[in-house]
């Protein structure tokens, strides 16, 4: 029975009544060792008697199992794994091990979990209790979290129990805590009296309390190493009685008591990882144990055996055992268990516990043994790549580089390591192995190999010029081994440039072309063409650039590759092809969702913003924006999270949002303290942009047009074309406007882009070179009806004032009505409130539109909202937003109630945009 805890148990029966009705919720329970945890979750298991509970613990020795946590967790579910959508279910089959499928990304395990958990929450509202969570493998512990933070109206209620103090602390950003501390002094009392009745003294009572500081654990088992005297006050008590320590050095006392062959029995079970009784008798049995060593080892208390388990009386138990064990002794018993588990189906553990019993690498051993064992440990770590067990894969392999002899081997063995530490985003861990490998190779294809993983280090956190530079050599180095991977890097490096990530390392593209000119594939022969245009590109050669680009383009839709299309995205949007940029980005977007390539989302949402925002779609701007951000902060990659709030930044200086100030503080910080990769310069022309339209909207056109100008990516000075012209005009700088529009006609003359045009002649006239109002017609002919709404809002107020100085008012009013129009739809209060100030002085009242009649919906509501419009099942969209069919469900009716409407055919009749 658990003694006090009213405070906690009545919170988290609550989030269980929270779960019953219909509101997930999830909560992590922190305290330091022995404080109780356990037990609280115990009495929350015991009391929640009608909800289906499923529980897993985090066990210190399963670190090097992908899933084996959740697997534990989601077993009595099997049945239901029917029901997902069959990449979810195949994910999962893959990650436990039942399917040899290809590779799955860990984020989709997540996505497949969130779904049976919320598949079961139909059925009947779900308890998930996960003890020990900071001991849980990072694999199970990513997934566990993903679902933590994505359930919504769902009967589901996770609870997690997390040990302060450790160094593998449980992180759980955005995720509620409760935080136990000891039991009051009465509650404490109560705990040791019925302990120990009433046969110890008040004075060592008093004392037992103020020393466990109401530590339950403590005032458990502090007593036991007390004696009759020491307990009854006839003699002293030690001078300290130190928590944690003074507990495991119980547990250690109490087990050097035991009989020898007990003693070894409890080391047994110290490092098992199974908890299968059959498996540990059958150690035991390897060891010369016999079954009176187990009873015995149970009778102490130190161990726990309940039906086919076998498990330590507490934590502490196996770290107090454990630690102190001599290495033979440790070794022994894991060479037993290794033995044991490999007759018991369970190849990875047993592969483990041969690695645990093994020499390093120069002890004199047996070598060819150890050859053996480092194939098994390749292999175990191929098998958790595959399941997305990249923290499990990373130790398989550096522990069998560790062990192997023959350097080319233990070169190849750094390498997957590498590789398996920078999918689990451990940067600096992979360019240690990454330069490890290197010193110990002259392999080409592994040179290559390597460089390209520094590469894409570099590209993504790091320097990109120096990214840039890797790509350049190591294609130049691998073209004659293997011609298309050369390709591939130089495409690679031609796009970096185009985002001003070049090292001055030129790049000789035409040995590219040759060596794969006999390769006639559809992939190779869109690679090809992106490499003649993005070089061209990059040196501004767009006559050149244009019909490679149209090559590309056209065999990209034969194209089914992830990378391949993400590259002619960002070909499309140096083009300014908003419907090149809608195409194959959302076609990268859509592979990346159906495979949980996180990172890959992360990037094509932040790249799909541009053509979001030049056509004025500005609340799918904050959509992808802000679901950029949260799954940068979710997978804890910081820089990741720049380019989006970038974004928001730029929308809040667009609409005077008092958010900016916040925003623009934290980007500065972000970029202070981490390399932002390719997507530095980005980052730094949005800032720009942003400080340029802050300037605009407070009159200062001589700020305004600095930032302009310290634009440097070309494909963003195109997209602010007709801001940064009228800037300049405004400023009263003529010849800087002038520049740019030269610059700009070159471009458009070859490119073939309306909005291009449009802008040329929108900068020839407000330099006013020739016919003033001809140049303003031209401007809105080319530039209305081609997407781009802003811009042609801005001409139109520019030409309405123009008229309106001319003394045509009345003209005036048409073009000055229909950009304050433009303008309040985006919110775009910079402009707005220009263009309310012009129509006045044209004679004409702006008339206020009424906000009450504007659809707000939130950013989920409208993403919802569209997909359901499109005659998306709720089931689909769960499965595109990456939340519950029932949070699908609650956003809807939600997004019913605001827009008036009972009906998804209603629905899809309204203007979501």
């Amino acid at each position: 029975m658990l003694v006090g805890r009213e405070p906690e148990r009545a919170l988290l029966g609550a989030l269980v009544d929270d779960a019953r009705d219909g509101t997930a919720g999830a909560v992590v329970v922190r305290g330091d060792p022995g404080v109780g945890k356990s037990a609280l979750l115990d009495a929350l298991a015991t009391e929640a008697t009608d909800v289906r509970l499923l529980r897993t613990q985090g066990l210190e020795v399963e670190a090097p199992l992908p899933f084996a946590a959740l697997h534990r967790l989601l077993l009595p579910l099997t049945r239901l794994r029917d029901q997902l959508p069959p990449p979810q279910a195949r994910a999962l089959g893959v990650a436990f091990g039942e399917d040899d499928g290809p590779s799955v990304e860990p984020f989709l395990v997540g996505v497949a979990t969130l779904s049976l958990l919320t598949s079961a929450g139909e059925e009947g509202p779900v308890l998930c209790i996960v003890d020990d969570a900071h001991w849980l493998d990072p694999a199970s512990a990513g997934a566990l979290l993903f679902c933590a933070r994505r359930l919504g109206a769902d009967r589901v209620a996770m609870v997690f129990s997390a040990r302060e103090g450790t160094a593998a602390r449980f992180e759980a950003p955005g995720v509620d805590e409760v935080v136990l501390d000891g039991l009051d002094e009465d509650a404490s009392r109560a705990l040791l009296a019925r302990q120990l009745g009433g046969s110890a003294a008040a004075g060592v009572v008093a004392r037992l309390v103020e020393e466990s500081r109401g530590n339950p654990l403590a005032l458990l088992e502090l007593p036991r190493e007390l004696d009759t005297a020491q307990l009854t006050g006839a003699a002293p008590l030690p001078a300290q009685l130190h928590l944690t320590e003074r507990v495991e050095q119980a547990f250690l006392d109490r087990s050097r008591r035991l009989p020898v062959p007990v003693q070894r029995m409890v080391l047994l079970a110290a490092a098992d990882d199974s908890g299968r009784l059959d498996v540990v008798r059958d150690a035991a049995r390897r060891l010369g144990l016999d079954e009176h060593a187990l009873r015995a080892a149970v009778e102490s208390g130190l161990i726990l055996q309940t039906d086919d388990v076998v498990a330590l009386r507490h934590p502490l138990v196996r770290s107090a055992i454990y630690q102190a064990a001599a290495d033979d002794d440790r070794r022994q018993a894991h060479r037993a268990l290794a033995d044991s588990l490999s007759s018991s189906g369970e190849a990875d553990r047993a592969v483990w516990h041969r690695a645990f019993a093994a020499n390093d690498r120069g002890d004199d051993h047996d070598h060819d043994h150890d050859d053996d064992l480092v194939d098994a440990l390749a292999d175990v770590g191929a098998r958790s790549g595959r399941r997305g067990g990249y923290v499990a894969a990373l130790a398989a392999y550096e522990r069998a580089a560790s062990l192997s002899t023959d350097p080319a081997r233990r070169a190849g063995l750094m390498f997957a390591a590498a590789r398996s530490a920078w999918a689990c985003g451990q940067a600096e861990r992979a360019r240690a192995l990454l330069t490890a490998a290197r010193e110990v190779t002259e392999d080409p294809v592994l040179v290559c190999d390597i460089a390209s993983l520094r590469g894409h280090i570099e590209v993504n956190i790091g320097s990109a010029p120096e990214g840039h530079r890797i790509f350049v050599e190591a294609a130049h180095a691998v073209c004659d081994v293997d011609a298309v991977r050369a390709l591939q890097m130089g495409v690679l490096a031609a796009v970096m440039r185009t985002f001003g990530a070049d090292s001055g390392t030129p790049l000789r593209f035409e040995d590219l072309l040759t060596a794969t000119a006999g390769d006639d594939t559809v992939r190779t022969r869109c690679l090809r063409a992106m490499l003649v245009s993005m070089t061209e590109v990059a040196d501004n050669r767009w006559a050149a650039a244009v019909d490679a680009l149209a090559l590309a383009f056209d065999l990209g839709g034969d194209v089914d590759d992830r990378d391949v299309l993400w590259n002619l995205g960002n070909a499309a949007l140096q083009l300014g092809d908003d419907e090149g940029q809608r195409r194959f980005y959302s076609h990268a977007l859509s592979r990346a969702r159906e495979s949980g390539a996180v990172t890959a989302v992360i990037y094509c949402l932040q790249r799909l913003c541009f053509v979001h925002f030049v056509t004025g779609d500005h609340l799918a701007v904050r959509v992808s924006a802000e679901e950029a951000l949260a799954l940068g902060e979710g997978i804890g990659q910081p820089a990741m999270t720049a380019l989006p709030v970038a974004w928001l930044a730029l929308l809040a200086a667009h609409q005077g949002s008092d958010e900016y100030d916040d925003l623009a503080c934290r980007l500065e910080t972000l970029v202070a303290a981490h390399p932002l990769g390719i997507t530095a310069d980005p980052v730094h022309d949005l800032t720009r942009w942003a400080a340029a339209v802050r300037g605009t909207g407070r009159g200062d056109t001589a700020g305004a047009l600095h930032h302009f100008s310290r634009i440097r990516l070309s494909f963003v000075a195109r997209m602010v074309a007709t801001q940064r012209l009228e800037a300049a005009a405004r400023a009263g700088d003529a010849t800087q406007a002038r520049v740019w529009t030269d610059e700009l006609e070159e471009f458009a003359n070859e490119a073939a882009q309306p909005w291009a045009r449009s802008a040329v002649a929108f900068g020839r006239s407000v330099t006013k070179d020739g016919d003033v109002e001809k140049f303003f017609q031209l401007a809105l002919a080319e530039g209305r009806g081609r997407e781009h709404p802003l811009d042609v809002a801005r001409i139109e107020l520019a030409y309405g004032e123009w008229l309106r100085r001319q003394q045509r008012r009345v003209d005036a009013r048409q073009h000055l009505r229909h950009a304050l129009d433009t303008f309040t739809d985006v919110r775009a209060s910079a402009w707005s409130s220009r263009a309310e100030q012009e129509l006045r002085a044209s004679g004409e009242t702006a008339r206020k539109r009424d906000p009450s009649t504007q659809l707000q919906l939130t950013p989920m509501e409208r993403k919802v909202a569209q997909l359901v419009s499109s005659g998306m099942s709720n089931k689909d969209v769960a499965a595109q937003c990456w939340i519950s069919p029932r949070t699908v469900a609650f956003h809807l009716r939600n997004v019913f109630t605001k827009a008036g409407v009972t009906s998804r055919g209603e629905l899809a009749q309204l203007d979501l945009s």
